[in-house]
């Protein structure tokens, strides 16, 4: 975490390589949960060692391993379950409030929607909403200075998939090549799995390393998933 007055943690949990992360404001002791899934207990218990209150639970996408609920049969332990240990409200993407609702059971009352451009303040240290869709309608990055959590946006040299329902492959190419890539080239990368040797990347590293963050048209960009434009 490039900022030293941010408290931060990025905790693997669960089968699937899921990276959920811990931002807290320590003059405030105020903190901001990330995609709480797999291991509801452990971040709660992680939160309250830190001596933190929980008081935002931030959803990158609507997915049950970013998110909780049923995926295939099983059930994923999530933000419903945190939030009968704590009392805060889930911040998506007004985009992806229908699909929270059907995937987690959760009602309005519990949710925050944003658009891109938002910001919340956690104490007092400011998290602003970037809107990237692409893998879901409604997926979203969080910038918090010069540090951003990327979901499943984008990957330390890759990208979520786009074939997957509500998954949209053009509007990936903007997300990654005319949103994220104009972000300052120092801008930590936090992705939403383990995927990589390594646990972050830069903005910079990614525009000259990553395939999918290397062009200026979205046609190369589709060739290089294989897709052809509509």
């Amino acid at each position: 975490m490039a900022e030293s007055r941010i408290h931060f943690r990025q905790i693997q949990a669960g089968p699937m390589a899921n990276y959920v992360y811990f931002i807290g404001d320590p003059i405030s002791r105020k903190a901001a949960i990330v995609d709480p899934a797999w291991e509801v207990a452990r971040i709660a218990d992680i939160a309250l060692r830190d001596g933190y209150e929980i008081d935002k639970i931030l959803i990158t996408h609507y997915h049950p391993d970013h998110l909780g609920g049923d995926l295939m049969g099983h059930h994923i332990e999530g933000a419903v379950e945190l939030l009968e240990r704590v009392k805060a409200k889930l911040y998506v993407n007004k985009a992806e409030v229908p699909w929270v609702r059907r995937i987690a059971g959760l009602a309005d009352s519990d949710l925050v929607a944003v658009e891109g451009g938002d910001t919340a303040a956690l104490g007092a240290l400011t998290i602003k909403f970037l809107h990237t869709p692409g893998h879901t309608p409604g997926s979203q990055c969080f910038l918090l200075d010069s540090n951003l959590i990327s979901g499943d946006t984008l990957f330390i040299g890759g990208c979520g998939r786009v074939d997957l329902p509500g998954a949209d492959p053009e509007q990936m190419y903007h997300s990654l090549n005319r949103v994220l890539r104009n972000l300052d080239e120092s801008t930590v990368v936090y992705p939403g799995h383990a995927y990589a040797p390594q646990p972050s990347s830069t903005i910079g590293a990614e525009k000259r390393t990553n395939p999918y963050m290397r062009f200026d048209s979205l046609g190369g960009f589709l060739a290089a998933m294989g897709m052809q434009a509509r």
